[in-house]
């Protein structure tokens, strides 16, 4: 299984940037996904998950800025991130869960500059 996620960097607070995770070795239309984040000295959090039906979750700090999506013609997962704030900063993780088990990306960093 692999998850490779693309498309962090750095960006100006207010700025925006769409992340990109492309999924081989699941059955990507059987897998819920989703965005985690982790900052320095901080726990992992969800950011947010979509499940196979399509239905998403935020967490309350993203809501309204954040947006998750998926394509399942070309095994991808979106997060798109708008009005980015410093706090934002951290290594955005894709997760996948297929029949209850859980796989990881190797991460990609969002660092938002004040």
């Amino acid at each position: 299984v692999q998850l490779v996620e693309s498309g962090g960097g750095l960006v100006q607070a207010g700025g925006s940037l769409r992340l990109s995770c492309a999924a081989s070795g699941i059955i990507f239309s059987d897998s819920h996904m989703g965005w985690y984040r982790q900052a320095p000295g901080k726990q992992r959090e969800l950011v947010a998950a979509i499940t196979t039906g399509r239905s998403t979750n935020y967490a309350a700090n993203v809501k309204g800025r954040f947006t998750i999506s998926r394509d399942n013609a070309n095994n991808t997962v979106y997060l798109q991130l708008n009005s980015l704030k410093p706090e934002d900063t951290a290594v955005y993780y894709c997760y996948a869960e297929m029949y209850h088990r859980a796989y990881w990306g190797q991460g990609t960093q969002v660092t938002v500059s004040s």
